[in-house]
């Protein structure tokens, strides 16, 4: 397993560079003065535990087919996006450009600051709780992790949590077969680069 390419985020736009981009309508600009001090790390599969099709991207841009599977029915009128979503191939796609507001968290609070949408950056895995995440999503995921905390500096290493860890007893993502130490260690090895 080698390191994966260096990313770098555009500050003007809050674009990751080189990465396909599909902008989704479920965002806003932050509260003036917030500043990014967090990243959140979700696991999302449409229908659960089913990967690979077309239905996340279509669930963060409001056209998911209700008729396509009967859970979708469930969550179609959700609004909901994320920073960037990284599929099981380690293909990355930006919904929301960092410097606005996705509409990941929800109801959340992390360290006594609830509304985490307003201060953090989320990441959506293609995954599920219960079913190892891919080795190519591990070394994206790092790689966008080093490139955002090179790009806002206001982001610490304890600034890294999951879905679970903001919404505890509402989310369970991304789950116990997330493996945080693989993580970090990846984190720690391009940082060294």
């Amino acid at each position: 397993m080698g390191l994966p390419k260096l990313l770098t985020i555009d500050r003007a736009s809050g674009q990751l560079l080189g990465v396909r981009q599909v902008p989704s309508p479920n965002q806003d600009a932050r509260p003036p003065g917030a500043s990014i001090d967090l990243i959140v790390v979700h696991g999302i599969g449409l229908p659960p535990g089913q990967f690979g099709g077309p239905w996340v991207e279509q669930f963060f841009l409001n056209r998911l087919p209700v008729d396509a599977d009967p859970f979708f029915a469930t969550i179609a009128d959700l609004r909901v996006s994320a920073h960037v979503f990284i599929r099981r191939h380690g293909e990355i796609i930006q919904f929301v450009p960092f410097h606005a507001r996705a509409w990941h968290a929800g109801a959340s609070s992390w360290r006594h600051r609830v509304a985490c949408n307003d201060f953090s950056v989320g990441i959506e895995l293609e995954g599920a709780d219960d079913i190892a995440y891919t080795d190519a999503q591990y070394e994206q995921l790092a790689a966008v992790i080093v490139a955002l905390r090179a790009t806002y500096p206001t982001l610490s290493v304890e600034g890294l949590v999951g879905h679970s860890d903001v919404a505890p007893g509402r989310k369970t993502d991304p789950g116990p077969s997330f493996a945080w130490a693989r993580l970090q260690s990846q984190v720690d090895a391009l940082v060294s680069c």
